[in-house]
């Protein structure tokens, strides 16, 4: 599995994560609120926290015990998000 730009295998190595930090937390709120409704629409859903200006995510399939394509993807449907 080829992990996106960006981000990075966890230390146990069984998710990718990313960081991201925005404006201000209206900015974070907004991209976290685009991220859910994507999310539902594929029916994977990120493990994320937040606060004020960040977000974090942590990805993961738990039914497959680790990271697969389904992350990938939604890691890059993320990034797109975080751009606009």
């Amino acid at each position: 599995m080829e992990i996106p730009d960006g981000w990075a295998a966890s230390a146990d190595g069984k998710a990718i994560e990313r960081g991201f930090a925005f404006a201000d937390f209206s900015a974070a709120f907004g991209f976290l609120a685009r991220v859910a409704i994507h999310a539902e629409k594929v029916d994977h859903h990120p493990e994320f926290t937040s606060r004020w200006n960040k977000v974090d995510f942590r990805l993961t399939s738990h039914d497959s015990g680790g990271a697969t394509s389904r992350d990938v993807a939604l890691a890059k449907a993320i990034d797109r998000l975080a751009e606009g």
